[in-house]
């Protein structure tokens, strides 16, 4: 699907702040623009963006619930009680537990974690899993990454004596659970100034406070910073704030001496002696610890994630690889059967502005997959449903734009279950409510959606000249990793370049461009590589002129450094 180019000139407010910020920068003009552009109008703003301190993170003890969360932690230790550390199978919620478990074991003894499975416990917390930590003994439960919305199973566990502290980030309903505490900053009292932390960031906080409480170094946990880097990347919330120090400092954990664990992952998917970004913890570390909890069990990434041995470490991540490449071809295949339905249905489904898909043989672990896949490919808010525990199960996931919570939200007397946020909903629901689900679905998001949110818009941050990447350019723009959401990767664009002569088609099919570019403001030869693009190659080994939107990758290795474009888009004349 092509991309609309659109350039976002800044207000005159950022205007205002780009020219302060110029004189500070004046020799690397585009740089002031994107400060401007993230709402950082001073030279001392601009510093602690590019100079992270984790003096700058907030206090835990901020975030409403924490003091009560706190009391009861210390309490259940000062009684010696039995604790479970319980959490989502998702790559958020086994680093959350992972963080918490690891933390607390150098503290107290009595404790344990648990993982559910997706095909025998399902999502969050059940009265089954209840009834078996009672018969152990447990009376205190540290939930992460899920249990805002378990108000009847904490009811029920009430009744045994157990009590819970539930750490989420995901949307609340209007009844909270009966818990000891909740520390959710997305609770619509919240004051807590990051309200975007990841599952695992909402742990660590608790943690912090922990330590705080009691008078313990901070060294430890902040040791424990690249599982928390992991949960911001991989479940990608806003990369801004707090997330941003959390993960700027995870990063360089993971770059130096990353736990046992992760370390075994890295080595497991040729990363080591990379320096390891953003990307790869999103494309290569996550989804090897999220394969575990979709083909198999999530309580085995956090076994490797709280490995002592690194002999150990290195054979639970060689399974879990074994799960990833599985993951991979379950992926492609149910991928293409859902294109292939798709592509059967009448006329009238492709003028429809979502895709509801139901097909009860697939596996429940794939199906959030397959809906980004289904809306990268269509570009429509997607509901991808299998069967499962005599339900139809399903993942959303959304546009740029567009809130597909309220809009699964506004079928809720159909569902048995759902949750999750803006971007992606997971949802329950009995087989014969299917059609009627996908009928209100497709009327809400008609209804409320805009035409321009059905079509990707590739956003330009600066127009470039080749004379001006310079090693100054490139040094700052280096500083403004961390990329996420709120702080993403700058998309430039240059204008009438020519091919050096050297271009040619690459990948199996020819399908790809690699690129040798030139303009006219400077001798300087640039590579590039654009994907699925070959339709443009005869107009640029022609020598006519084009323009390129691209981000600029840097590979690091041990000893060298090369610089090449990731091209977005073409455009000819």
């Amino acid at each position: 699907m092509t991309s609309k180019w659109n350039y976002c000139p800044l207000t005159s407010t950022e205007q205002e702040a780009e020219s302060r910020l110029a004189q500070r920068y004046s020799g690397t003009p585009p740089i002031s623009e994107l400060l401007a552009e993230r709402g950082i109008s001073t030279v001392q703003e601009a510093e602690r963006f590019f100079h992270p301190s984790l003096k700058d993170l907030h206090d835990p003890f901020m975030m409403s619930g924490m003091d009560r969360a706190v009391n009861r932690l210390n309490r259940a230790m000062g009684g010696k009680e039995k604790i479970m550390v319980y959490g989502d199978y998702d790559v958020d919620g086994t680093t959350a537990v992972a963080l918490v478990y690891k933390y607390l074991r150098n503290y107290y003894s009595n404790i344990e974690y648990y993982i559910p499975t997706r095909t025998e416990d399902g999502y969050g917390i059940s009265r089954a899993t209840i009834d078996m930590a009672a018969e152990n003994g447990v009376t205190l439960f540290i939930i992460l990454d899920c249990g805002i919305k378990a108000t009847d199973e904490v009811a029920y566990a009430r009744t045994l004596g157990i009590d819970f502290i539930i750490c989420d980030h995901h949307v609340a309903d209007e009844v909270l659970p009966p818990a000891a505490a909740i520390l959710n900053p997305k609770l619509e009292d919240s004051t807590y100034p990051c309200p975007h932390l990841s599952g695992c960031g909402v742990g660590y906080k608790l943690m912090q406070a922990f330590a705080i409480s009691n008078s313990l170094p901070m060294g430890d946990l902040e040791g424990m910073l690249d599982l928390v880097a992991v949960s911001i990347a991989a479940d990608i919330v806003p990369m801004v704030g707090e997330n941003r120090i959390l993960t700027y400092f995870g990063l360089k954990r993971l770059n130096s001496n990353p736990n046992i664990g992760l370390r075994a992952i890295i080595r497991t998917c040729g990363l080591s002696g990379k320096e390891i970004t953003i990307s790869d913890v999103i494309f290569k570390i996550g989804p090897r610890i999220n394969a575990s909890g979709r083909m198999q069990s999530g309580k085995e990434a956090v076994d490797l994630l709280v490995s002592r041995d690194s002999a150990d470490a290195f054979a639970r991540a060689k399974e879990i690889d074994g799960y990833n490449q599985d993951r991979k071809e379950l992926d492609k295949q149910i991928t293409e059967e859902a294109n292939t339905i798709l592509e059967e249905r009448d006329v009238s489904h492709s003028r429809k502005k979502s895709i509801v898909i139901y097909n009860k043989n697939w596996h429940k672990g794939i199906i959030g997959i397959v809906a980004s896949r289904l809306t990268e490919l269509y570009y429509k808010p997607t509901v991808v449903l299998t069967h499962a525990n005599g339900l139809a199960t399903g993942s959303s996931r959304s546009v740029q734009g567009f809130d597909v919570y309220s809009a699964v939200e506004s079928t809720r007397d159909l569902l048995e279950n759902f949750g999750g946020h803006t971007y992606a909903v997971g949802l329950s629901l009995k087989e014969e409510n299917i059609p009627e689900f996908t009928r209100r679905f497709e009327e809400y998001v008609n209804a409320n959606i805009r035409t321009d949110q059905l079509t990707p818009l590739l956003d330009i941050d600066a127009y470039l000249t080749f004379s001006e990447i310079t090693p100054e350019f490139l040094t700052l723009l280096r500083k403004f990793n961390p990329f996420g959401p709120g702080n993403t990767k700058p998309i430039f664009c240059t204008r009438r370049v020519t091919d050096f002569g050297t271009s040619k088609l690459v990948g199996k099919l020819g399908e790809h461009i690699k690129l040798e570019v030139v303009d006219d403001t400077s001798g300087k030869v640039f590579n590039g590589i654009a994907f699925n693009s070959a339709e443009y190659f005869d107009h640029i080994h022609s020598g006519k002129p084009f323009d390129i939107c691209y981000t600029i990758e840097e590979n690091k290795r041990k000893g060298s450094q090369s610089v090449q474009f990731l091209v977005k888009a073409i455009s000819i004349s």
